[in-house]
Order: structure tokens, then C-alpha cells, then sequence
């Protein structure tokens, strides 16, 4: 079989291209995953290249076993010899080989998560830390980073005091992992860059080895990877990498587009080629995508074609609802138009969104129309590892004889009741025949009066106090309105410190308990009854099975490499997409739109780009403004989806939008008609001001409207406000 025969022209020329270092730019469905394992099958059958000689890294097991797959469909045997596997298994597979240059041995163990952690917590309790001022967590992060960036303990920088102390931290951390033979994910990489850079022997056996080194996903390497894959290539310098920097969305887990350009500088006589023609979208959905990414720089402009057959598709809808209620049931309501009337199945749509806090009304508005779903990506919102807690301890306060709920959070967060105090107190409880909550009520009612002080053993105190907290909020209960109960207990608890480490992450968690106290003001008149009542019917129901038809919900992280026929992107608003925490970043604006990017060229058929003119924010609604990104697009691929207020259009034109440290200026917009004098705006987007009130904040647009200057302001402290100048008493911070 002819190995070429299925390619175009450009796949061709990548895959039978000649030895040396090639670069291939892959656009969204241009079949990156077709050359790579078409150019294996092609060193193997035409050029004669043993399986042996050929190493090809990718960054999951999955792709790596549909590789193998397919590379031995294409040659229609087994392929021995051959490495192919993730970067970590590479890894893992040469340091157990070359043990006698290590410090561990070839039996060590590889550490998950949860061991890290409990590693670094024992680092910083050595060290006589507070864990409270150094968040095991964030510290992990930090250390994490500097593996990633081929920093090791004594080459960590300590340019602050926060800084010298991670540097101890990490210290300790790597003698404790060595004292267990044991290696974290980081170490895998790092130790194989060093085992390699520190021994040219073996460095030159591995790298006489492997004749040919082909990467998938080659945006998402790091730092240490790039060094990796120098040192592996560094003999025969037959590097073929795959990939697309207008792709590359993880920046918060280490990965650096800017490896694209290095691999131009480094291996200056490479050959680029990219690959242009589209298998999956139609040309509108392409014209969309790419008027919006060609705004980032140090990319490398590319011009994705349709298939001819596709012909130009329909237009991207645009939908603005009066609220993020209305969002949620405006998706709804088109997937069930589409189905009802045949022009799609319920498995063929995709709803995508920035973050996970905001599957919680599409989930809500699924299950209200009887609809199936599915969530990719995440948990379901209602069974998220802090929604359960918080869930928990209002049940709690509820019905203290929740057995169930009260294990679960007695030490959440951690205050010393371990697992031989809870095995007192449910003994104590069993031998009184009462519940283990009414035990703790009696505890910090009756202190060392209760007959139970005794029995519970040393941690009576604890329990006590655990107790009193319990019956305090159960008496607030009767006193106060929901939303205010959840906040004190929110604040009594120090949830946010324990759940917001300051990663993506923790953030990630606390946007979502922060979207269940914006639904506690749901039932501010109703209650905390009626409010547990409603989350049992909701977090009860399964979604479907995996195999089942429905529509799926996810990130759009989570959405990389899949495609769908029908796609939505939801919370097209300013502070949600582009989050709130680019705006000041503008190597973090450039990931937000390449986010956008990677959420529109999933779509094969259609796509509804929709946001809420209003957002529910603690009780209250809140203007918002549509997303920068929208002004992009051109008008002519957009159509109108129904409920688009007026002025709309007109403000995708208005003044300047900052966009990461760069204006664009637009006509500005004309006073009222019959208004007089014309007014100026004194505000421009960019400009940080001052509120009596707020604080600090951050304009973003500002434009003439009814005799006054309106001014969009995002403020540190409380987030989007939409003021008018003459009230507002705005101090502009020179």
C-alpha cells in the first residue's frame, strides 16, 4: 500500500519530507494525528527505519494507543520495538534503565497528588512553618513551576522573603521524596533532563538511538520537554514536531508556545510546513475563528480552507438573553427547536463555557426540560468535592442527626478531630443511643458538665467547640435569611483559605462555591428548608450513561481535540470570556482568545455565540458587557438569534476596547440627537481610577449616552460596575 495515496498535498509534503527537522503547523481539523502516524508508517515502509530507531512522544495514554493503532493498521502488522508513549512514561522507562547515575533506585515509586501534598505539608510542619502563611498547595504549585523551568533547589531564586522560604520547602521536600525512593511527576522530567545533560555518554547512546523523534502537541511542551528533546535528537537532529501555537490554551500548567519559535531559532535550517485544509468546519465557522485569532501576535498566519463540498455553511447566530437565566434557557430551548424538528440528534450539540461555576444553570435548565446531559471534564456541579461539603454542613444545621453529612465535613476544613476522636464520639453516641450531632450540642452546651465529656477522651474540647459552632448557626438559622447564614458560615469556617490555594484550581473551586451562595438568594423568602428540598431532587438524578445520546456540557479547555456538529458558547462577556484575571495580562489575553479560537473550531455545521446582558451577582443583577472577542468577528458571518436589545450592534463599534495592552479605536459614538454641547469623554479604556466606595478599578469602555459619560469599570473589589461620570466621582490614578 502507498502510504501517500490518502493524503493532500500539503499532508504529503509533511509526511514525506526529508530527514532534518521539520515543523509542521497543524490548523484546527487539518489531521495533525493522520501525519504523525502516517509519517511512522512511512520511515518504516519506505525509508527502511526500524521500529527500534524511532521514538514519538505524546502528552495522554489515549492518543498514544490510537497511534499504535493505527500505525500498525497502516503497515497491517505489529510495530516492535517502537517507543511510543507520553513524555512521563518515556521518562519513567529511561531513569529505571540508567539508575546507577541516580540517587534513587530503579524501584522507585511514583507519588500521586494527594502523596505530594502530604509530603510538603510534613516539609513545612520540619521546618516549623505555619501551613496557613504557606499553602501547601500554592507551595506545590511553585515548586512544580521550577522543575518545569529546570530549576532545582539550590538554583531556586530568592528575590523575596515568601521565596527564600519555598526554596527551604522545596529542599526538604526532595529529601523526604529521596528518603522514600519515591518521585513526583515533575521529577520524571527533571531528572531525565539532568541524567542526560550531566552524561554525555549517555546522553550520545539514547540520541545514536533514536534516528527519529516525533512530538504531538508540540504547543503544550514545556521548558524541561523542549531540553528533553534536544538532548534526544542532538545526534541525528531528525526532529518532526507537531502542533499549533494558536492552539496552545494551558499556560497555567507550564506550557509555552513560545517553544514554536525556539524550534525555528535553534534548528534554523528545519523545514515549516503547514497544514491548511479544514476537514471539519464549514468556511463561515473558518472566517470566524480566524478573524479572531489573527488579532495575537507572534503567531504564524495560516488560511484555513473548507472541503469545497462543505460549501459557505450557515452564519454564526448571536444571542444576547436578558439575564444568565435566560442564556441557560435560551440553549435549551434551540437544542430542543433543532432535535424536534429532525435537523439534528440530541448527541450532536456541545455546550462550552470558560469556567466550571457556570454549568450550574445549564444543568438546572436541563433537568427542568426533562432533557439528558452530559458533563465533561468535571464532576456535576451538585457533586463537586465543595459544593458536597457546603451542602453538607447546611444539612447539618438542618437536621444534626445527619450522620452521613457530619462524617463528611467534622474535619473540614481540618481542625484536629481525627479519626480516633470520631470513633469516641460515634461510641459515646451508640452507648447513649442518641445521634452523634445531638453529642456535640450536649458538648458545647453542658463543657465539662455533660456526661459525655468523659467518654469522647481527649478531643472533648475540640468537639465541643466543633458543637458550639453547629448550634450557633442552627440558632442563626431562625434569625437570619439564608444568603446571610451561608456567608457567616462561609467566614466562621475560613472556607475560602482552605479551599483557594491561589491556583487555578483553588480559584476554580471557589467560583464554584460562590455560584451556590448566588442561588441561596433564590430562596432568601423561602428558606433553608425549601432550599435543601430543591438541591435533593436536583444532585439526586443521574445524568445518562456514557453511552447515551445527549448533549454535552464542558469547559473549553476540556473541549481540545474533540469536535462536535453543533457547539454554543456561553458567557460571551467581558470579565467571563476573556476571564476577569487576563485583563491586565496581555500574555493571558492572548490564551483567553485562543480559547475562543479552540471553541469555535469544534464546531462542524453551527455555532451560537450567546451572553446575558444582565448577571445574577449575590442577590442582584448586574449589567455586563459583551465580550471584546464579539467585536472581532466580522458582521457579515453573524445573524441575529432573537432577543438582541437595540444598541447592541452599535456598541460593537463604540469607543476604544483594551484588549492585553493594546487599543483599538472605533468612530466614536455622537451625542443624542437634540443634546447640546457635544460631550468628550474624559475616561479611555485602560485607564486605572478610583471609587470613594470601591476602590481601585480597571475601565474598559466609556462612551456619550444621554447627556453624560457612561464608563464600564472593572474594580478589584467588587467587579464589573456600569457608572455615570457625573455621579460617580471617579479619580483617575496617574
Amino acid at each position: 500500500m502507498d502510504i501517500l495515496n490518502d493524503l493532500n498535498p500539503q499532508q504529503r509534503a509533511a509526511v514525506a519530507a526529508r530527514p532534518g527537522p521539520v515543523l509542521v503547523l497543524a490548523g484546527p481539523g487539518s489531521g495533525k494525528t493522520r501525519v504523525l502516524t502516517h509519517r511512522i508508517a512511512y520511515l518504516i515502509n519506505q525509508m527502511g527505519v526500524s521500529p527500534y530507531h524511532i521514538l514519538a512522544v505524546t502528552f495522554t495514554n489515549k492518543a498514544s494507543r490510537e497511534m499504535q493503532s493505527r500505525v500498525e493498521k497502516l503497515l497491517d502488522r505489529s510495530v516492535q520495538g517502537l517507543w511510543l508513549g507520553t513524555f512521563h512514561a518515556m521518562c519513567a522507562r529511561i531513569l529505571r534503565r540508567e539508575q546507577q547515575f541516580l540517587p534513587f533506585t530503579s524501584s522507585f515509586v511514583i507519588f500521586d497528588d494527594d502523596d505530594q501534598t502530604s509530603l510538603i505539608k510534613r516539609a513545612i510542619k520540619d521546618l516549623n512553618l505555619d501551613e496557613k502563611l504557606y499553602k501547601p498547595t500554592s507551595v506545590h504549585a511553585a515548586i512544580s513551576n521550577a522543575k518545569n523551568n529546570l530549576l532545582q533547589p539550590k538554583d531556586y531564586p530568592a528575590s523575596t522573603y515568601r521565596d527564600e522560604v519555598i526554596g527551604r520547602i522545596y529542599r526538604r521536600y526532595q529529601e523526604l521524596l529521596l528518603a522514600s525512593n519515591a518521585l513526583d511527576f515533575d521529577d520524571l522530567l527533571l531528572y531525565t533532563w539532568k541524567l542526560l545533560d550531566e552524561n554525555p555518554a549517555v546522553r550520545e547512546s539514547y540520541a545514536r538511538r533514536f534516528e527519529h523523534v516525533l512530538v504531538d502537541e508540540f504547543q503544550d511542551t514545556n521548558l524541561v520537554q523542549y531540553e528533553l528533546l534536544r538532548h534526544l535528537a542532538s545526534v541525528h537532529q531528525n526532529i518532526f514536531v507537531v502542533g499549533d501555537e494558536d492552539q496552545s490554551i494551558y499556560r497555567w500548567r507550564g506550557a509555552d508556545y513560545r517553544n514554536v519559535l525556539r524550534f525555528e531559532e535553534d534548528y534554523r535550517n528545519g523545514q515549516k510546513i503547514l497544514l491548511e485544509q479544514n476537514y471539519r468546519s464549514t468556511q463561515t465557522v473558518l472566517d470566524a475563528a480566524q478573524a479572531v485569532i489573527e488579532r495575537n501576535r507572534h503567531r504564524t498566519p495560516k488560511k484555513l480552507r473548507s472541503m469545497p463540498e462543505r460549501g459557505t455553511g450557515e452564519k454564526l447566530t448571536l444571542f444576547e438573553a436578558v439575564d444568565d437565566y435566560g442564556e441557560a434557557a435560551y440553549v435549551v430551548d434551540m437544542i430542543q427547536q433543532l432535535t424536534s424538528s429532525r435537523r439534528a440528534r440530541l448527541g450532536d450539540f456541545a455546550v462550552m463555557y470558560r469556567t466550571n461555576a457556570q454549568s450550574r444553570l445549564l444543568e438546572e435548565a436541563f433537568l427542568r426540560a426533562g432533557l439528558p446531559y452530559r458533563l465533561v471534564g468535571a464532576q456535576r456541579f451538585y457533586g463537586r468535592r465543595e459544593i458536597k461539603d457546603m451542602i453538607a454542613y447546611l444539612r447539618l444545621v438542618q437536621n444534626p442527626a445527619d450522620e452521613v453529612s457530619l462524617a463528611r465535613v467534622i474535619n473540614v476544613p481540618p481542625r484536629g478531630i481525627g479519626d480516633k476522636a470520631q470513633v469516641g464520639l460515634q461510641v459515646a453516641a451508640r452507648q447513649a443511643q442518641v445521634s452523634a450531632g445531638q453529642v456535640l450540642l450536649a458538648l458545647s452546651e453542658e463543657g465539662k458538665d455533660s456526661p459525655y465529656w468523659g467518654q469522647v477522651g481527649r478531643a472533648a474540647a475540640l468537639l465541643a467547640d466543633f458543637g458550639a459552632m453547629l448550634a450557633g448557626w442552627r440558632a442563626q438559622a431562625q434569625a437570619l435569611p439564608l444568603p446571610a447564614l451561608f456567608g457567616r458560615m462561609l467566614e466562621e469556617l475560613g472556607y475560602e483559605e482552605y479551599i483557594n490555594d491561589g491556583t487555578e484550581e483553588g480559584q476554580s473551586r471557589w467560583e464554584n462555591v460562590e455560584e451556590l451562595r448566588r442561588l441561596t438568594y433564590e430562596y432568601e423568602d423561602r428558606g433553608l428548608s425549601a432550599f435543601l428540598e430543591n438541591l435533593a431532587l436536583v444532585s439526586d438524578q443521574d445524568t445518562v450513561p456514557e453511552e447515551a445520546e445527549a448533549p454535552t456540557l464542558l469547559t473549553l479547555h476540556a473541549a481540545k481535540g474533540l469536535e462536535f456538529p453543533v457547539v454554543f458558547i456561553v458567557g460571551l462577556d467581558d470579565g467571563t470570556l476573556p476571564h476577569n484575571r487576563s485583563l491586565d495580562d496581555p500574555e493571558e489575553m492572548a490564551e483567553e482568545r485562543r480559547l475562543f479560537y479552540v471553541g469555535l473550531t469544534r464546531a462542524k455545521n453551527r455555532v451560537y455565540l450567546v451572553r446575558a446582558a444582565q448577571r445574577n451577582t449575590f442577590g442582584s443583577f448586574q449589567d455586563s458587557i459583551p465580550s471584546r472577542f464579539l467585536d472581532d468577528i466580522p458582521v457579515n458571518l453573524l445573524q441575529e438569534g432573537g432577543g438582541l436589545r437595540r444598541g447592541f450592534q452599535a456598541r460593537r463599534s463604540s469607543t476604544a476596547l483594551w484588549d492585553g495592552g493594546s487599543q483599538r479605536s472605533g468612530p466614536p459614538q455622537a451625542a443624542r440627537a437634540g443634546s447640546a454641547p457635544i460631550l468628550q469623554p474624559r475616561y479611555r479604556a485602560g485607564m486605572r481610577v478610583s471609587h470613594p466606595s470601591w476602590g481601585e478599578g480597571l475601565v474598559v469602555d466609556s462612551r456619550i449616552q444621554d447627556d453624560d459619560e457612561r464608563v464600564d469599570v472593572f474594580f478589584d473589589s467588587v467587579g464589573f460596575k456600569r457608572l455615570a461620570a457625573s455621579l460617580a466621582n471617579l479619580e483617575i490614578i496617574k
